[in-house]
C-alpha cells in the first residue's frame, strides 16, 4: 500500500501534473499552497503538457489509463493539444514484448503455437491497458486476432483498488460526500474492472452481445473462436473496419456521418431497454466503422470485457425520467425519484421539480454541440445536494456508457439533436412495455412458472383456506384469551380499590375514637365507619 501511494506521488512529481492545474479558478489560499509547493523545485522538461499527463498515465497503470481513456471523448472539457494525447491511450499503450506473449499464449493453450496457429504476428495490431492484440491465422485459413492479458497485470490492479478503497473509506466519513455511496461504487467499479481480466467471461459477453444484433444493419460483433479461448487469451474473428475516431477517413470513403451519429445513439437505448445489455467501455478505441455501404453506416464493437444491466424497475423508472425531460415535466421527475427511493420520501416534490427546472432548462431544445452532458451532471449533483439524494451505484457504468456516447456523437457530427433522436424511440419502448404486446410478453416470461403451478391450484388454494381457517381460529382464541386477562384484571383492581378503601375507613375509625372519648361525644360514626370498612375487607 505504501509503496504504491509512494510511486504514485514520484510519478506526479516527476511529470510534473500539478501545472495541469488550473490555478485562476482555486482559491486564494490554495493557490498560496501551490506557489510554495517543494514540486516547483522539480524542472519540467521539454515534453509538452498533454504528453506528460498522458506519460503518467501510463506509468501508473491500467486504472488510470481507464480514466484517461474516457477522458479521451471529451474533447470539448480539454484544449486540443492534451485531447490529442489522450486519444492515444485508446489503443497505443506501450506494448510487452513478443516473446512474452508467445510464452503466455502456449502456457494457456497448453500446446506449442505453431500447433494452435498457421501464423502469429510478433508485433501487436494494439495494445491497451490491460491486454494487447495479435495478429494470426488460424490452420484452416481463418484470420483472427490473439488477446492476451498483460504479466503481473492483476498485482497492480489490486494495489491501485486498496487505495481506492482507502480513500472512499474517508469519504465515507464525511457527511457531505456520504450521500454518493463511495465505498459501494468503488466495489461495483472494481467487479467490472476485474472481469476484464477472466477473458471467457469478455468472450461470453462478445456472443451475446452478437446473439442480441443478429442480422441487424446497425452493429456487427466479430465470432468468437472458443476452442482456442481460456482465461488469459482469447481468439476472436478478425475485422476491418475504421476507427471510428479516424473523422477524416470516413469522410474520404463518403461515411453519412450524421446517419453514423444518429445510429450510435439508437444502438445505445437499444441496449439498454430493448435488451437489458450495454456494452460499457464504448470510448472510440473499441469501436470501428464497417468499410461496406458508407451510405447505410454499420459499427463493429470489439471489447466486450465491461457489460451493465438494469433491474426492470430501474429500466422503467429511468424510462420514465427521460421521457419527462424531453416532455420538460419536471414535476414527473420529481415524483419518481421519490418514487424510486432516489431521494428521501420526505423531499417535497415542487421543490424539487423547481430545482431540476432550473439546471435543465437552459440546455433543453439545443443541439447535441451546444449540451453538455458534464455541465448538466454537475448541476444536478449540486442540486440532489441540496436534497440528500444518492448516487445509485447501478446506474454508474451507464452514466460513463452516455457520457461516451456523448463525446462520440460531438466527433462524428456536432449538430446532432439527441432529444430528437431518442424520444420516438423511448415513446415506442415505454408503449410495448406497457400496452398488449408487453402484457403478452411478460405472460410469456412468466408461463413455464405459472404451468407448472397451475395443476397444483387446488391444493394451493385448499392449503391457503385452511391456513386462512386456521388464523381466525387462532385470532378468536387470542381474542377470548385477551379478553379473559382483561376480565380478570378488571376483577383484581376493584378488589385492590375495596381494599384500599376498606383499610382506609378501619385506620379512620382508629384514630377517632381517642377524640371521641375525650370530646364526651356519641361513638356511632366511629362504629359504623368501622364496620363498613370491615365489610369490605371481608368481600376481599
Amino acid at each position: 500500500m505504501i509503496p504504491r501511494l509512494a510511486r504514485i506521488v514520484w510519478v506526479v512529481t516527476r511529470y510534473r501534473l500539478d501545472t495541469l492545474i488550473p490555478k485562476e479558478r482555486l482559491p486564494w489560499w490554495l493557490r498560496g499552497l501551490l506557489t510554495l509547493s517543494p514540486l516547483r523545485l522539480v524542472p519540467i522538461g521539454p515534453r509538452p503538457r498533454g504528453e506528460r499527463l498522458r506519460l503518467a498515465l501510463e506509468a501508473l497503470g491500467p486504472i488510470f489509463v481507464k480514466f484517461g481513456q474516457v477522458l479521451s471523448t471529451r474533447r470539448d472539457l480539454f484544449p486540443e493539444d492534451i485531447a490529442d494525447e489522450l486519444k492515444r491511450l485508446q489503443d497505443q499503450v506501450p506494448p510487452f514484448p513478443g516473446e512474452v506473449a508467445r510464452s503466455l499464449v502456449e502456457e494457456e493453450l497448453g500446446m506449442p503455437l505453431t500447433q494452435a496457429f498457421a501464423d502469429f504476428a510478433p508485433q501487436p495490431l494494439a495494445s491497451a491497458s490491460v491486454a494487447q492484440v495479435h495478429a494470426a491465422r488460424l490452420p484452416g485459413g481463418e484470420e483472427v486476432v490473439v488477446k492476451i492479458i498483460r504479466p503481473g497485470i492483476e498485482r497492480v490492479m489490486r494495489q491501485d483498488m486498496a487505495l481506492m478503497y482507502r480513500l472512499a473509506a474517508v469519504l465515507a466519513r464525511i457527511p457531505e460526500a456520504r450521500r454518493l455511496r463511495p465505498v459501494e461504487v468503488v466495489r461495483d467499479y472494481e467487479s467490472t474492472l476485474f472481469d476484464e481480466l477472466d477473458l471467457t467471461k469478455e468472450a461470453a459477453n462478445t456472443s451475446q452481445l452478437k446473439r442480441n444484433f443478429k442480422g441487424s444493419s446497425l452493429l456487427f460483433v466479430p465470432a468468437i473462436h472458443w476452442p482456442l479461448t481460456r482465461r488469459r487469451v482469447m481468439v476472436q474473428e478478425r475485422i476491418h473496419g475504421v476507427p471510428v475516431a479516424d473523422t477524416a477517413a470516413l469522410q474520404a470513403q463518403g461515411t453519412d456521418l450524421r446517419k453514423l451519429a444518429e445510429r450510435g445513439v439508437e444502438i445505445f437505448f437499444t441496449q439498454v431497454f430493448r435488451d437489458n445489455f450495454f456494452h460499457a467501455d464504448m470510448h472510440p478505441g473499441n469501436i470501428f466503422v464497417s468499410r461496406e455501404t458508407p451510405w447505410n453506416p454499420q459499427y463493429i464493437a470489439i471489447d466486450c470485457g465491461i457489460v451493465g444491466s438494469l433491474t426492470r424497475e430501474d429500466q422503467d423508472y429511468l424510462a420514465r425520467n427521460l421521457l419527462a425531460f424531453f416532455h420538460q415535466d419536471y414535476y414527473e421527475v420529481a415524483a419518481l425519484h421519490i418514487e424510486s427511493g432516489w431521494v428521501g420520501e420526505d423531499t417535497r416534490a415542487n421543490e424539487f421539480a423547481a430545482a431540476v427546472r432550473t439546471v435543465c432548462e437552459p440546455i433543453l431544445e439545443k443541439p447535441l454541440k451546444d449540451i453538455s452532458f458534464g455541465q448538466v451532471l454537475l448541476g444536478l449533483f449540486q442540486t440532489a445536494r441540496r436534497f440528500n439524494m444518492e448516487v445509485q451505484p447501478q446506474l454508474v457504468l451507464l452514466q460513463k456508457t452516455l457520457l461516451n456516447i456523448e463525446g462520440l456523437g460531438r466527433q462524428l457530427y456536432p449538430d446532432l439533436d439527441l432529444w430528437t433522436t431518442a424520444k420516438p424511440y423511448l415513446e415506442q419502448w415505454m408503449k410495448e412495455r406497457a400496452g398488449a404486446r408487453g402484457l403478452w410478453e411478460s405472460m410469456k416470461r412468466q408461463a413455464p412458472e405459472l404451468s407448472r403451478q397451475l395443476p397444483e391450484l387446488p391444493v394451493l388454494a385448499h392449503q391457503a383456506l385452511a391456513r386462512a381457517e386456521h388464523g381466525h381460529q387462532q385470532q378468536r382464541r387470542q381474542g377470548e384469551a385477551i379478553g379473559a386477562i382483561r376480565r380478570r384484571l378488571d376483577h383484581q383492581g376493584k378488589r385492590q380499590r375495596r381494599l384500599r378503601l376498606g383499610l382506609l375507613l378501619v385506620a379512620t375509625a382508629l384514630a377517632w375514637q381517642p377524640l371521641v372519648e375525650w370530646a364526651g361525644g356519641q361513638p356511632w360514626p366511629v362504629l359504623a365507619t368501622a364496620a363498613i370498612g370491615v365489610v369490605l375487607l371481608a368481600w376481599n
